[in-house]
């Protein structure tokens, strides 16, 4: 009759000691992960309103709305109105190369003035990748004037949404980081934009925040459909 031999304590130790290691090493991965992602969501942000700024200080007009960039910008095949919004439904009047989409031809503006990586050309709606800039999660950023931030009852103005399916608790990481954490107020705030082309879901306020005990971004029972904007 054979003896049958145990795991001695030690190598129970040694087992488990590997495993936590193991543990350890998936959990700091992907705490690296979530950070390499809400710097590049970040980036992009502080990229596309340093573009928007750039491009006012050097034509004194706004991107998508400059009725001159036809004349003024090589390669740009559409100009805006000129009233002073990024519109998206702009009135073009008698203005000669006007497209409507103001909020598509943003794009287009900004990248062939060298204010933006890439070249995006005006298409009419919806929005498409030849046309306009994606986060990383591949939904539509949209840089427009219009009340779709916070509770979507507030007067309209200029924000950049960062496109939708981005995970409500890196949200609160941005939020907590740019601004002041509060989905609803400061200059970072929730969006319902169902990150623009085809096929989009809105953002649900009821999943992606919650007001009670404090109002904060979902982050005990994370979202993977929500989306913010940056106010301006």
């Amino acid at each position: 009759m054979q003896n049958q031999r145990g795991f001695t304590l030690i190598e129970i130790a040694i087992v488990l000691v590997i495993i936590g290691l193991l543990l350890g090493g998936v959990l700091k991965g992907q705490e690296l992960i979530t950070a390499a992602r809400v710097r590049n969501l970040i980036s992009q942000q502080d990229g596309v309103k340093a573009a928007y700024f750039g491009f006012l200080d050097r034509f004194r007009a706004l991107p998508g709305d400059y009725s001159q960039a036809i004349i003024n910008i090589a390669g740009v095949t559409t100009n805006g109105n000129n009233n002073g919004q990024i519109e998206m439904a702009a009135t073009c009047g008698a203005v000669a190369g006007c497209q409507a989409a103001e909020y598509i031809t943003v794009w287009e503006h900004l990248s062939k003035a060298g204010f933006i990586n890439g070249s995006y050309q005006y298409a009419a709606p919806p929005e498409t990748n030849a046309s306009t800039p994606t986060n990383p999660y591949a939904r539509y950023l949209r840089l427009a004037y219009d009340p779709n931030y916070g509770t979507n009852a507030g007067a309209n103005r200029h924000n950049l949404k960062t496109g939708n399916q981005i995970p409500s608790d890196l949200l609160a990481e941005i939020d907590r980081k740019i601004d002041d954490g509060n989905p609803l107020g400061g200059t970072f705030q929730f969006s319902t934009y169902d990150g623009g082309g085809t096929g989009g879901q809105a953002a649900d306020p009821a999943k992606c925040y919650v007001a009670a005990p404090t109002l904060a971004w979902s982050s005990t029972s994370i979202e993977t459909n929500c989306g913010g904007t940056s106010l301006f």
